[in-house]
C-alpha cells in the first residue's frame, strides 16, 4: 500500500469523487421530468456556510492526532461522502417505501456486526446512538423479567441508571474491583438475594477502557438465570483486535454467548454521530415490537425496520455511511479495519509504557484497550487532582488536548500510604488513543505532556 499523503487537517480528495457519484445518482433519474427546486444554494447561502466555518474554529482539532481527550474520531472519509450522496435522497428507514435501498444496506450491514460477535440468526437494527440501543436491550429485559431490578458496575455508564428510571425500573450500581472491573463476589452477594433479571457487561468502560469479566458472568448467569446484556458501544469492535492481554481475550472470546449488545458504528466504526447499534441473540423478541400502522407498512410484505425499532424515523443516510465502510473495510480478524484497532491498542501500551516509567506519573492500570488514565504523583490524592487539573490546562495551551475523569482512590491501593488517600476520589488525566495515526504520534504526546507537567510542578499546581 502506497504511502498516504500528509496533510494538516481536512481531507479533500472525497469531495472530488461525491461530485462524481452525484452525477451517477443523478444518470439514474432521467426518466423524471425537470422541475424547479424551490430552495437553491446561491451567494447569500454560501455566505452562511462560510461563517458556519468560521464558528467552527470554536472546537478543538478532533480530527488531529494531538487531539487525545474525549472518544472523538473522525468518521472514514468513504463514510462521510457515502453519508452526504444519500442526504439528497435523505431516505427515512422506518418504512420500506421511504428508504427501499438504505433499508436493505441496514440490514447487511447489522447483520455483517451479527457475524462478528458470532451470530447467523439474529434481530437488530441502527439506531440514533448508544443511549438509545441501550434503552431498547434494558426495555426487552423488562418484558422478559417484568418487575426484576437491573445492575451494573459503578464504571458503567451512567446512563444505564438514566434510562432505567425512564423506563420505571428499579437499578442498582455494583462495586468496582481494583481494574475497573465488575466486582464479581459483590454481583453474587446481590444475586442471592433475589430479583435481578437483567445484568450489564461493560466491554470498554467509558472512563477507562475496562472489560468486565464475561467468563464469570456467564458461569453465574447459568446458576441465578438472569439475562446478559453487554454494553460494548465504545468496545465492541475490539473483537477484531489481535493485541489484547489474555483475560480481555477471553471476555470478547464469550461475547456470543450474551443476550444482547450494543455496538456504536459512531465511535470505533469510523461512521459520523449518529449510528448505534443493538443487536438481539434471539429473533423472537421481534414479537415485543409488534404494532399496527394502517397508514406506513402497507407497500410491501418485507419486514420493515420501523417494526423492530423503538424508534420510528431514522436516517437512511446512516445505514449507507455504515454500508459503504464495510463493503470497504470488512469486519474481519486480520484485515485492514482490526489492524486500525491494533494500533489504537498498541499506541495506549506505549503511552503506558513511558508514564510508568516515569516518576512523575501514576497510572494506576495497565490499558486493556485504548484508553489510558493517570495522575501526577503528589503527596496526597488531593494535590494529585489539583496538579492533573493544572496539566490538563497546560497541555491545551501547548496544544496536547487530553480529558480528565474522576477515579476512585482505591484504584491506588498500590500508593500504599493513608495520608495519600485524603480523599474518595481522584481527578486524572486521561487519554483515549481511537485514532490510528496516534501511535505514531506518541513520542511528541510524551513531549509535550512532560512540558506542561514541568510547568505544573514548577508553578505549585495552583488553581
Amino acid at each position: 500500500m502506497a504511502d498516504q499523503p500528509m496533510i494538516r487537517g481536512l481531507e479533500r480528495d472525497s469531495i472530488r469523487a461525491l461530485a462524481a457519484a452525484l452525477d451517477r445518482l443523478d444518470a439514474g433519474f432521467e426518466r423524471v421530468p425537470l422541475f424547479s427546486p424551490a430552495e437553491v444554494f446561491d451567494e447569500t447561502a454560501e455566505a452562511v456556510l462560510m461563517e458556519v466555518a468560521e464558528a467552527l474554529h470554536a472546537d478543538f482539532p478532533y480530527f488531529h492526532p494531538l487531539y487525545a481527550g474525549q472518544m472523538l474520531k473522525p468518521p472514514h472519509p468513504l463514510a462521510r461522502a457515502a453519508y452526504s450522496l444519500a442526504m439528497w435522497m435523505n431516505p427515512n428507514n422506518h418504512a420500506l417505501d421511504a428508504a427501499k435501498a438504505s433499508s436493505a444496506m441496514e440490514k447487511e450491514a447489522v447483520a455483517e456486526i451479527a457475524r462478528m460477535i458470532g451470530w447467523d440468526t439474529h434481530l437488530g437494527h441502527l439506531c440514533g446512538g448508544g443511549t438509545m440501543a441501550n434503552l431498547e436491550a434494558l426495555w426487552v429485559g423488562s418484558r422478559l423479567k417484568p418487575a426484576t431490578t437491573t445492575v451494573a458496575s459503578q464504571q458503567a455508564h451512567y446512563t444505564h441508571g438514566r434510562i432505567s428510571g425512564v423506563l420505571s425500573l428499579a437499578f442498582e450500581a455494583l462495586p468496582c474491583d481494583s481494574l475497573g472491573r465488575m466486582d464479581v463476589r459483590a454481583l453474587e452477594e446481590r444475586l442471592k438475594r433475589g430479583d435481578v433479571g437483567t445484568v450489564v457487561a461493560t466491554l470498554g468502560t467509558t472512563a477507562i477502557g475496562s472489560v468486565d469479566p464475561l467468563p464469570d458472568l456467564l458461569e453465574l448467569r447459568d446458576r441465578f438465570g438472569f439475562r446478559l446484556h453487554a454494553d460494548a458501544a465504545y468496545g465492541g469492535y475490539f473483537l477484531l483486535a489481535d493485541n489484547l492481554g489474555p483475560e480481555t481475550r477471553a471476555s470478547y472470546d464469550r461475547l456470543a454467548e450474551v443476550d444482547s449488545v450494543v455496538i456504536d458504528p459512531h465511535k470505533h466504526g469510523l461512521q459520523p454521530y449518529g449510528c448505534g447499534c443493538v443487536v438481539f441473540r434471539d429473533p423472537s423478541i421481534g414479537a415485543f415490537y409488534k404494532h399496527d400502522s394502517p397508514y406506513t407498512y402497507f407497500t410491501s410484505s418485507d419486514l420493515h425496520l420501523g417494526e423492530i425499532s423503538l424508534e420510528c424515523s431514522r436516517p437512511g443516510a446512516a445505514a449507507i455511511g455504515l454500508w459503504a465502510t464495510q463493503r470497504l473495510l470488512p469486519l474481519t480478524r486480520g484485515g485492514r479495519f482490526a489492524s486500525g484497532l491494533g494500533k489504537s491498542r498498541a499506541a495506549a501500551l506505549a503511552l503506558y509504557d513511558r508514564l510508568k516509567g516515569d516518576g512523575r506519573f501514576m497510572p494506576p492500570l495497565a490499558p486493556e484497550l485504548d484508553i489510558v488514565v493517570w495522575t501526577v504523583r503528589a503527596p496526597t490524592a488531593g494535590e494529585s487532582s489539583r496538579l492533573a487539573r493544572s496539566v490538563f490546562r497546560e497541555s491545551e495551551r501547548l496544544g496536547l488536548h487530553l480529558a480528565l475523569t474522576e477515579l476512585p482512590v482505591h484504584f491506588f491501593e498500590k500508593e500504599g500510604s493513608p495520608a495519600w488517600a485524603d480523599r474518595k476520589t481522584v481527578t486524572c488525566l486521561r487519554s483515549v488513543l481511537m485514532k490510528p495515526e496516534h501511535l505514531q504520534w506518541i513520542e511528541e504526546i510524551y513531549s509535550i505532556l512532560g512540558r506542561a507537567t514541568d510547568s505544573a510542578l514548577k508553578a505549585g499546581g495552583s488553581t
